[in-house]
């Protein structure tokens, strides 16, 4: 993981476990039941300028990874090359100073 994805992490790193614990945990109904821990996760990211940059720079594969997690609730592994162009996309940003 680069050094942006780990400064998010690291930033919203309570918030990504607990979300990410819901999810694995309600696999078919993942998007209903963990819906607030997604807001507090979204929140605590949108206050961080790396994450800002990195929704900005990979808006077009986050979409599509979201519009996969959502055609395929209960089967979230059909989405790994989705996740795969975010990382990839994310890994390559950096803030300029």
């Amino acid at each position: 993981m680069e050094a942006a994805l780990e400064v998010a992490a690291r930033h919203c790193r309570s918030e990504m476990e607990q979300y990410g614990r819901c999810v694995a945990a309600s696999p078919a109904s993942w998007q209903r039941d963990c819906e607030q821990l997604k807001l507090r996760m979204a929140r605590c990211a949108a206050s961080h300028p790396i994450v800002q940059k990195i929704r900005h720079d990979c808006a077009e594969p986050f979409t599509a990874f979201e519009q996969c997690l959502k055609q395929n609730q209960a089967s979230v592994t059909n989405c790994t090359e989705h996740v795969n162009q975010f990382l990839l996309c994310a890994e390559q940003v950096k803030l300029t100073t």
